[in-house]
C-alpha cells in the first residue's frame, strides 16, 4: 500500500520583482490545502520544499505552474507515513541558495547538463560517449556527504556553499582534462556549480539534472553508496527515496 504523504522537492532560477506580492499569495494557497513545509523566494528565483497529501500539493503545482513564470517548474517525490515538516513558511531571500557571487545568475543561461540514465551509463562504461575520464565533484557540505555520496567522487570537504568557489580555485587541477559533472541533493547547488566553473576556464563541466534526488528517481543507487541527506525530519533518503529513519 502507497505511503500517504507527497514529499516534493523543486526549484527554479527565474527573475522575480514582486517578491513581496507573491510572498501572502503562496502562503494562502499553500494553507488552503494543509501543506507544509518552506518556500524561498529571492530575486533569482523560488525553491520549495513541501508535503502534504497527493492530490491538494499536485493542485498547488499546477496552480503555481499557472504563473508563465513556473511554467517549467519540475518536482522530485518521494512519499512518507508522516509529515516530515512541522509548519509551513514563506521566506524572502537574497539568493535561493547562497553564494555570494551575484555574476550567477542561471536564469540567464543554464551549464549544460547530463540525465541519470546518460550518467550511469558512463559510469557503467567508465568514461563519457567521447571518450574522455568522467569525475564526479560533490557540492554539498561535508556533514552531508557523510551520509552517502557517489563512488568517487570528489569532497573538498566544505563546510557552507560559500565556500565552493575558493575550492575550486584551490583544487582546479584535479579537474582539468576532464569531464566534470557536478552533483548535490535536487540540482539547485550543482546548477550554480557548474556555472561557476566554466566562468572559470572549465570547459567540460556538467550539472547533474536533478540531482541525486531524481538520479535516485530514474534508475537507483546504481554507483551511490548510502544515503542521501534531506532537509527534514527523515533527515536521510535511501536510493529507493525511503526514509532513514521513523517520523517521531
Amino acid at each position: 500500500m502507497p505511503l500517504p504523504i507527497l514529499n516534493i522537492a523543486a526549484y527554479l532560477f527565474v527573475p522575480l520583482d514582486d517578491r513581496e506580492t507573491l510572498q501572502p499569495r503562496l502562503l494562502a494557497a499553500a494553507q488552503a490545502r494543509a501543506l507544509v513545509g518552506t518556500i524561498l523566494l529571492a530575486e533569482e528565483g523560488i525553491n520549495l520544499f513541501l508535503a502534504g497529501e497527493p492530490e491538494p500539493l499536485r493542485a498547488f503545482l499546477t496552480e503555481l505552474r499557472g504563473d508563465a513564470r513556473f511554467a517549467a517548474l519540475e518536482a522530485k517525490e518521494s512519499w512518507s507515513a508522516e509529515l516530515p515538516f512541522r509548519r509551513l513558511l514563506v521566506k524572502l531571500k537574497r539568493e535561493i541558495i547562497r553564494m555570494n557571487h551575484p555574476a550567477i545568475q542561471p536564469a540567464a543561461g543554464r551549464a549544460p547538463a547530463v540525465d541519470a540514465p546518460t550518467l550511469k551509463r558512463w559510469l557503467d562504461q567508465g568514461h563519457d560517449d567521447a571518450g574522455q575520464p568522467v569525475v564526479l565533484l560533490d557540492t554539498r557540505n561535508a556533514f552531508e556527504v557523510d551520509f552517502g555520496s557517489f563512488e568517487g567522487a570528489i569532497d573538498w570537504r566544505i563546510d557552507k556553499f560559500t565556500e565552493f568557489p575558493q575550492a575550486v580555485q584551490e583544487h582546479r587541477a584535479e579537474l582539468e582534462g576532464k569531464t566534470v559533472v557536478s552533483f548535490c541533493t535536487g540540482g539547485i547547488r550543482c546548477e550554480k556549480a557548474a556555472i561557476y566553473m566554466r566562468e572559470q576556464g572549465l570547459p567540460h563541466v556538467l550539472q547533474l539534472e536533478g540531482g541525486i534526488l531524481k538520479y535516485f528517481e530514474e534508475v537507483g543507487g546504481a554507483h551511490y553508496r548510502g544515503d542521501c541527506f534531506v532537509f527534514d525530519e527523515r533527515e536521510a533518503l535511501a536510493p529507493d527515496l525511503s526514509a532513514r529513519r521513523s517520523l517521531p
